[in-house]
């Protein structure tokens, strides 16, 4: 059986990548991958305390930040592909107002 600890330190990494990630990327896909990794991190986190508790609490809160992920990943590409068809780029800095 794997250490708690090991996992968490797992957990803490991935988190920290995506964190990276999500600061110094200016691409919107990049950005994007960056919040789900960290949204798995947090996945993982809850999966290892659960298991480690020996509950289900934790096994409950990972079904519903699925849920909000896939709903996220759905709205998100939507509003992504918006952008790219009508600024025909998918770079941060040239976004600088909402206005289509």
């Amino acid at each position: 059986m794997v250490p708690v600890s090991h996992v968490l330190a797992l957990s803490v990494i991935l988190f920290g990548l995506g964190a990276a990630g999500f600061i110094v990327r200016r691409n919107i896909i990049t950005i994007f991958m960056c919040i789900e990794l960290m949204l798995n991190a947090v996945n993982l986190a809850f999966i290892a305390f659960s298991r480690y508790l020996g509950n289900l609490d934790g096994q409950i809160f990972v079904f519903f930040v699925i849920v909000v992920a896939a709903a996220e990943a759905a709205v998100g590409l939507a509003i992504i592909i918006a952008v790219q068809r009508n600024r025909q780029t998918l770079s941060i800095d040239d976004l600088d107002s909402m206005k289509m």
